[in-house]
């Protein structure tokens, strides 16, 4: 740590500690606890909100600037830098009370979110709906993979995909019955590509299990591979908590 760029922390002895200091000057409630780089250049402040993780401070390496990350249920909501580590207290304060996005940017400007870390606050169904959107985005700015669109249509036109979370990664699009971002995919589709024929798959990138002249009879064959009974995506990573 450059102690001409961090005072402040060189003379509390961790972030950790500065954050405390700062959090009794400002009167606030604070709970910190160990981050993830080490205690010296990270910290982690507790929330009081179930589903949040303690929001993730670092400090920056050239110039001084401390970052702030927020997840929940397997989500980053909330990204967000700053020098002035009031606003990181008062950031702090804010997540753990289970603020929304929308009232956290206007009391806290240098904090930023997608329109999806948005719709996953608002519940699973509203982050499917948007995913579905964000594909029909990407595949109309490929006109030059047409197979791609043919893929997303056929795939939302089906009752059984159009409830799971969908991942596109390298064009193959996967479905998840989570919609936590390291949740693993329960059957995929790799779109047709210079002659190939579309393919279905266990994995993203790997398993294959048939393939289909057409993205719909690619997306027919996905459903047929779905587990029985699987019902609409819910929150999360399907992890088990730690």
């Amino acid at each position: 740590m450059n102690s001409d760029l961090y005072p402040d922390l060189a003379a509390a002895g961790s972030l950790a500690a500065a954050l405390d200091q700062v959090a009794a000057e400002l009167g606030v409630d604070l709970v910190t606890v160990p981050g993830d780089w080490g205690p010296v250049v990270s910290a982690s402040i507790a929330a009081l909100v179930p589903e949040r993780l303690p929001l993730s401070v670092h400090i920056g390496a050239e110039k001084r600037w401390f970052g702030i990350s927020g997840w929940s249920q397997g989500v980053e909501l909330i990204t967000g830098a700053t020098p002035d580590l009031a606003d990181v207290v008062r950031a702090g304060v804010a997540w753990g009370e289970g603020k929304s996005l929308r009232e956290l940017h206007p009391q806290l400007p240098f904090l930023h979110f997608s329109a999806l870390a948005e719709a996953h606050e608002r519940g699973p169904a509203a982050a499917v709906d948007v995913s579905w959107r964000l594909l029909r985005e990407q595949a109309a700015d490929a006109p030059d993979f047409p197979e791609f669109g043919l893929l997303v249509e056929a795939a939302q036109t089906e009752p059984r995909l159009r409830q799971l979370s969908p991942i596109s990664s390298h064009w193959t699009l996967g479905f998840r019955t989570y919609t936590g971002r390291r949740s693993p995919v329960v059957v995929a589709i790799v779109p047709s590509q210079a002659g190939r024929p579309y393919r279905v798959q266990r994995f993203l990138h790997e398993g294959v299990l048939g393939e289909a002249a057409t993205a719909e009879e690619a997306a027919a064959l996905a459903v047929a591979h779905l587990p029985p009974g699987l019902g609409p995506a819910t929150a999360g990573t399907g992890e088990s908590p730690v």
